[in-house]
């Protein structure tokens, strides 16, 4: 039985729902193995076929499954995204997530019984924002953006009826959520469309005379001493040196795990909590998922989540973890 948040799973394969299901999770959510799908990783996501298996063997569970077509489609090609959300829809999922604006008028005129919630990249992050999406479209629930506090989320639930999703565990982006042009310029490929911002053959790593340097796309993004730890680069995460200071200009290489903050965020009055990482492995799902039913099921029975929080520090980026945004002290 679900408890009072919602626990929102990744899943990049049929393995991976299954181990997220299995874990605690209410709802998982994935995505079609093509363009239209911000996740588009080698080997990973689903076939329509699959997506309809998915949605029959969760729903025999309880359990719901949420379709990501949230990539901006390519002037020219929408007939590819329409066909998506199509695909989405006759799976029998319970919502497709959308970020396009063309998109999300389509499958409101083309299924006008799909739940549709708001993408994440689609960036809503104030009540008008979010009343216009609710209105224009018949959006149901929005994806918050990775910029809020705590307190500017429990503003935003008070002046809005739609449901809101909010990111507590995984990866950050401080760019334009998954439009990131610098990524692109550096590594030649979409962000967006390719469904990463550092894809593995633009990522090198070489013994020099000053130590392992990273780079991507050719480019030098951070350089690490014997036996410092070496995080996957991307550019938001370089070491740069700018005015004679060596510093992470953009962000520090960490991960977001807000469990501490779940009664906060219950308080603000978010219907759903949500983890990254659809191109992570099933044992990684599991155990995050575990985790935080751990955590919400004991907030509901009055407990302190925050036990559980260290049950996740290892799968942290360079073992270090962060509140993000929702303990801001930055405009």
């Amino acid at each position: 039985m679900m408890g009072s948040i919602e626990l929102v799973c990744p899943a990049g394969s049929p393995a991976m729902l299954k181990a997220a299901v299995e874990a605690g999770a209410d709802s998982v959510y994935c995505g079609l193995r093509d363009e239209t799908n911000a996740r588009n990783f080698p080997g990973l996501n689903f076939s329509p076929e699959e997506l309809a298996q998915a949605a029959t063997w969760a729903h025999a569970r309880g359990r719901k499954l949420l379709v990501a077509v949230n990539t901006f489609a390519r002037a020219g090609q929408s007939a590819r995204w329409r066909a998506s959300v199509d695909a989405a829809a006759t799976s029998g999922a319970d919502a497709v997530i959308l970020a396009d604006l063309g998109l999300l008028a389509y499958a409101r005129e083309r299924w006008p019984d799909l739940r549709l919630h708001l993408s994440v990249q689609a960036a809503a992050g104030s009540p008008e924002a979010v009343r216009f999406y609710a209105q224009a479209y018949g959006v149901r629930r929005i994806v918050l953006p990775r910029v809020l506090s705590v307190q500017e989320v429990a503003a935003l639930v008070r002046e809005t009826e739609a449901e809101t999703e909010a990111f507590v565990f995984g990866g950050l982006c401080v760019m334009a959520e998954g439009r990131c042009a610098l990524s692109s310029y550096a590594a030649r490929r979409s962000p967006n469309l390719c469904g990463v911002c550092s894809p593995p053959e633009a990522v090198s790593y070489t013994e020099e005379d000053e130590g392992l340097v990273s780079r991507l796309g050719g480019f030098a993004l951070d350089q690490f001493a014997p036996g410092e730890k070496a995080g996957y680069p991307t550019l938001c995460k370089g070491r740069f040196e700018a005015r004679g200071l060596l510093s992470y200009l953009f962000e520090d290489p960490v991960s977001l795990n807000a469990m501490s903050l779940l009664a906060g965020l219950k308080a603000a009055g978010v219907t759903a909590v949500k983890i990254e990482g659809r191109q992570r492995g099933k044992a990684y799902v599991a155990r995050v998922a575990g985790a935080f039913r751990q955590a919400i099921d004991a907030l509901d029975s009055g407990a302190d989540p925050e036990a559980f929080a260290p049950l996740l520090t290892d799968l942290a980026e360079g073992g270090r973890e962060t509140a993000g945004a929702y303990r801001k002290l930055w405009r």
